[in-house]
């Protein structure tokens, strides 16, 4: 089932490959093994001949790129469903790389986005079990970012608030945008001359260290993180290169994820929980990311609990970061609990770190890098500066509230003066309570239609003449007998009550 999910998938083109790819991260959601179907699908199209990116290239510039650029190669070096990349030098002689957005493909992914809302929207009213993981939001996230990476000059700005992040940094370094030529559909940057994310054996033969790579790569992810809440959401192998002195360049920028400071606090707490194996904070923050009021909190803690001793006796470097955050994942989607839409793209950038840290080093353990990067956070939380911040902030809240209490009362009263006052009440339990009432009063009707007709018939009965049936009078028989019709439903009906 869930390859043959994944070839429709496939066959549906570049916008459900890439809802695919994201769905790949919610094992909340899906068991393992649709995870790793929808993991296999891969953004891959035929290169589209240079020609037709003309008309594009020139409206994006104005004239000819052949006047703009010299040494303007029609080969691809790169591509993907949204754009191709190919190589140029500026009038000075500097290389460049231009991205250069397909024909027509902002209009496809509009339609098929406009086509996954509506379906979203129809799956979250008709089907209820699904309504708690949120599918409208999900969508409306993913087209979000969808729409975000079809915006090169968006994608030029990320990339210049990366630069601007790690200013300091001396072993990451990001791409320079020429600002001059890059619009919407052309994006131009500098050409880094590095070694491919995946050409490992280049990088050992020219005396690279492959372990230092990836933790300079771990740290930087996790920097974007937990430091300054605006990450890449797709470390993968082929958006970095590896520079001499074990630099690494970081590329591709379009997919970016951005955590609020409430939500990196929440962050930190729950990646501290999990390397000190603490059960109560864990299941507090997965309680503050719930929206569902019925939870077993008993079954959840023991979940947990069962969870953390799974992992008690086993060495940091054979455990998965992946795997356990899978495994904490199962145990939300077992308790009916799902994991918050704007965390999608962070689980999707730490999976995808730990798997390129593992292809750098086999031993190479995520929880030895987040370990400094969490207490940070914790300690930076109670720094004097972020607790006069927080008060600031909470007092603008009282204030506020303080100030608009007077003329939202006086908004009720006047509501209420002209008889439009409505409460909304929300009490599921008085909901069933009816409907149990509703049931029972039904029940309750029918019996003394039965008892009516059973003493009507007995008296018809006693009646001499009319037509007969059996040498019983019709009418008094025609009476017995739909009462033992409606006496048999009546008693299906509370034996069902019963077992519910």
């Amino acid at each position: 089932m869930e390859v043959r999910a994944r070839l429709a998938i496939q066959e549906l083109g570049p916008t459900f490959v890439k809802l695919g790819q994201v769905l790949a991260t919610r094992p909340d959601i899906f068991p393992p093994n649709w995870i790793a179907e929808f993991a296999k699908l891969q953004d891959k199209v035929p290169a589209v001949p240079f020609e037709q990116l003309l008309p594009e290239l020139e409206q994006a510039l104005g004239k000819s790129p052949f006047d703009v650029f010299k040494d303007l190669q029609k080969e691809p070096v790169a591509g993907a469903s949204i754009a191709q990349v190919h190589l140029a030098k500026l009038q000075d002689g500097t290389p460049v790389v231009l991205k250069i957005r397909r024909p027509n493909v902002r209009e496809r992914i509009e339609a098929d986005l406009r086509l996954l809302s509506h379906l979203g929207r129809l799956v979250e009213s008709e089907f209820e079990a699904i309504k708690r993981f949120r599918p409208g939001e999900i969508i409306a996230q993913f087209s979000k970012s969808l729409e975000r990476e079809l915006d090169f000059a968006l994608e030029g700005r990320n990339t210049e608030r990366f630069s601007r992040n790690f200013a300091d940094d001396e072993y990451v370094e990001f791409a320079k945008i020429y600002w001059d030529y890059t619009s919407e559909s052309l994006l131009v940057m500098s050409y880094i001359d590095g070694i491919p994310g995946n050409d490992l054996a280049s990088a050992t033969y020219r005396g690279l260290d492959l372990k230092l790579l990836g933790e300079r790569g771990a740290n930087a992810v996790l920097k974007m993180v937990l430091i300054d809440g605006f990450f890449h959401a797709d470390p993968h192998p082929g958006n970095v290169f590896y520079l001499p002195d074990n630099r690494l360049a970081i590329i591709d920028c379009g997919m970016v994820g951005r955590i609020s400071m409430d939500r990196r606090d929440e962050i930190a707490d729950l990646l501290a929980a999990l390397v000190s194996r603490d059960i109560d904070t864990l299941r507090d923050i997965l309680m503050i990311w719930a929206e569902n009021s019925s939870i077993d909190e008993t079954k959840l803690g023991s979940d947990i609990e069962e969870f953390i001793s799974s992992y008690d006796n086993a060495p940091l470097k054979h455990v998965r970061f992946s795997s356990l955050l899978n495994d904490l994942t199962s145990i939300m989607r077992e308790n009916q609990l799902t994991v918050p839409p704007d965390l999608t793209m962070l689980f999707k950038a730490l999976i995808t770190l730990e798997g390129l840290g593992r292809q750098l080093d086999p031993d190479f353990q995520i929880v030895n890098h987040l370990t400094p990067f969490v207490k940070k956070v914790i300690v930076d939380r109670y720094m004097p500066a972020n607790l006069l911040k927080r008060g600031k902030r909470g007092l603008g809240h009282l204030i506020n509230a303080v100030t608009g209490l007077p003329g939202d009362v006086s908004q009720v009263l006047r509501e209420a003066a002209r008889g439009r006052l409505k409460l909304n009440l929300d009490l599921q339990r008085l909901d069933h309570f009816g409907h149990q009432l509703d049931h029972s009063t039904n029940r309750l009707t029918m019996a003394m239609i039965t008892a009516a007709l059973i003493v009507g018939s007995s008296i018809v009965m006693t009646v001499e003449g009319g037509p007969t049936i059996f040498g019983l009078p019709a009418f008094g028989f025609a009476g017995f007998f739909l009462a033992f019709v409606i006496g048999i439903l009546l008693m299906i009906s509370v034996w069902r009550a019963g077992r519910d």
